[in-house]
């Protein structure tokens, strides 16, 4: 049911929107072919939106927790752009000779095994890839939406705008997922509040990877309700139908 009042335009609650039609572009493939490979359920997912992005000390911190772990892991990093560019720049893909210097030494060789750096991530897709097991997110809202459809447990990590909320909501109101940070923030200007520790980000990755049964049930179970709204008869379907019917008329 649309939201309306008098002499206002009426609201329709359509979402979820997603992309469900997952084609695997040809630059791509290669990250493809390595979950392929990957047993299922068993990939750790870190991504951090198009904005997202990490100084130097945080990404080693990073690195460092992901070889403490010794799980397989996906790693979107991503190059922050220059200082005081602010919002309206978007981080790039690092050069190889980058990563061998932003990295702990050694570490791509010593992870070659189990472990895969990438640059820009084609995020829904991984997510629907029976290999991944868990989502280390900023809980970006449409990230918020795909780790849920696709029954994706998160490890929260939010960066800035409404994603501390969405994290909050995830981890403490909805318990679907688990915390790492909730209160990290990115301020364009002044940079991160605080430096994750390995130790933090390492204990946040192994909870997300060994989540309790009432927790996987509860995300199985929204899983099944979104898919559901995207049906035929669901309510994302309805009201979106119910918008274009507004619009068109």
């Amino acid at each position: 049911m649309y939201t309306s009042f008098d002499g206002a335009l009426p609201v329709y609650p359509v979402g979820p929107i997603l992309n469900t039609h997952l084609e695997v572009e040809a630059d791509s493939t290669h990250i493809f072919n390595w979950l392929d490979h990957q047993p299922p359920s068993s990939v750790v997912f870190l991504c951090f939106g198009s904005k997202g992005s990490f100084g130097e000390d945080q990404v080693r911190e990073i690195a460092r927790a992901l070889e403490g772990t010794g799980a397989r892991f996906l790693w979107s990093l991503r190059k922050p752009p220059p200082t005081g560019s602010g919002f309206r720049v978007s981080p790039s893909d690092y050069s190889i000779s980058d990563l061998t210097t932003i990295l702990p030494p050694g570490f791509l060789d010593r992870t070659a095994g189990i472990g895969k750096v990438i640059g820009w991530a084609p995020q829904a897709q991984i997510l629907a890839h029976p290999a991944t097991a868990a989502f280390v997110s900023h809980c970006g809202w449409n990230s918020t939406l795909e780790s849920i459809y696709f029954g994706v447990p998160i490890a929260t990590w939010p960066l800035f705008a409404e994603q501390q909320l969405n994290a909050f909501l995830l981890v403490r109101e909805l318990k679907l997922a688990v915390e790492i940070a909730l209160d990290y923030r990115v301020d364009f200007k002044l940079g991160p509040n605080t430096l994750l520790t390995a130790d933090k980000i390492e204990n946040g990755i192994r909870s997300v990877l060994v989540i309790d049964e009432d927790t996987r049930n509860r995300i199985k179970e929204m899983s099944e309700k979104s898919k559901k709204t995207l049906l035929e008869g669901g309510s994302s379907y309805s009201q979106l139908g119910r918008l274009i019917d507004y619009i068109m008329n």
